[in-house]
């Protein structure tokens, strides 16, 4: 049976309001293919008849299951390439001489599916900051628990290690599980996972030297992308980094970001100047001061991306 306008309709508020995704029109076939599992694991005969069950007092309980159907889990190692280069060879360098007296650099993982993200970040961290002897703590949620169960597991098919894994990298961070691959106890002890609705106000958090909030913007309508935005940079240290994905940009949706343009990427940092009723960082930690120049000088020219 195919899938009615009001049947959609009701998916599709129901997303949108306990996820803020938006599913417009048109995608009726999507909501049709990710629901057909969970239909038929309720012992259903269709999606239309999942939907009218899940309008029901009872069929309340599997509403965290159709959100979690309908969130994008599309992820791969060193995904578009670019971000992580830029993190090895302009970033890493930068936060080393910002956190000397520290000695300790802290990264959120937004959205992070089932962990390439947060574990890719890792893999450079352990080859370049931590040597160094610095300590690394990598926050990475997901708004679907099954996700930071994989995330907190390590554990990848052929598949998904032949997916932008490095063969190099792949041999000396992973081992054997059988007929998957095991993320080392040396990169998991770096991240922590956890669940997190980007649209609900955020539990209490770390201050953020580093942000990777990468291809889930462009599922929020404007208001939403403003709201994340702006308690994101309420985490992070004034001379943190927050990195976008390609199709994303904080440009005439949030101007309390400075721009910068890296090759074909826009790194984002705190504007220092901008007035803001809720502190950037958590109390007992002493706000320090954006110098100007976004990286230091002598580690590239930029343009202003505006």
């Amino acid at each position: 049976m195919t899938l009615s306008p009001a049947s959609f309709g009701y998916v599709a508020d129901l997303v949108r309001r306990e996820a803020a995704i938006v599913l417009e029109p048109g995608k009726e076939y999507l909501v049709e293919a990710r629901l057909h599992p969970l239909a038929r694991a309720a012992g259903l005969p269709d999606v239309a008849s999942y939907v009218a069950h899940l309008m029901t007092p009872v069929g309340r309980v599997h509403h965290a299951a159709v959100v979690e159907a309908l969130t994008t889990n599309e992820t791969s190692w060193f995904r578009d390439r670019e971000p992580f280069d830029v993190l090895v060879s302009h970033v890493i360098p930068d936060l080393l001489a910002r956190t000397a007296s520290r000695r300790k650099i802290t990264i959120w993982s937004a959205a992070c599916s089932s962990g390439q993200e947060a574990y890719t970040i890792a893999m450079l961290m352990a080859e370049h900051v931590v040597p160094k002897g610095w300590q690394v703590e990598i926050v990475a949620t997901d708004i679907a628990p099954g996700m930071v169960q994989r995330t907190q597991e390590g554990r990848y098919s052929q598949l998904e290690v032949g997916r932008g894994l490095p063969a190099p990298l792949m041999v000396k961070h992973f081992q054997r599980a059988g007929t998957q691959w095991q993320v080392s106890d040396q990169l998991r002890s770096m991240v922590r996972a956890q669940t997190l609705n980007l649209a609900a106000p955020f539990p209490l958090m770390p201050v953020f030297d580093l942000v990777f909030l990468r291809n889930v913007l462009i599922y929020f309508d404007q208001p939403t992308k403003q709201s994340v935005l702006s308690r994101v940079r309420r985490v992070m240290s004034p001379d943190g980094y927050l990195f976008l994905g390609g199709a994303e940009t904080t440009l005439g949706v949030d101007e309390t970001w400075h721009r910068t343009a890296v090759g074909r990427l826009t790194l984002n940092r705190p504007r220092a100047q901008v007035d803001d009723p809720f502190p950037p960082v958590l109390p007992n930690r002493t706000p320090r001061t954006l110098t100007g120049a976004p990286l230091t000088s002598t580690l590239l020219s930029t343009q202003r991306a505006n």
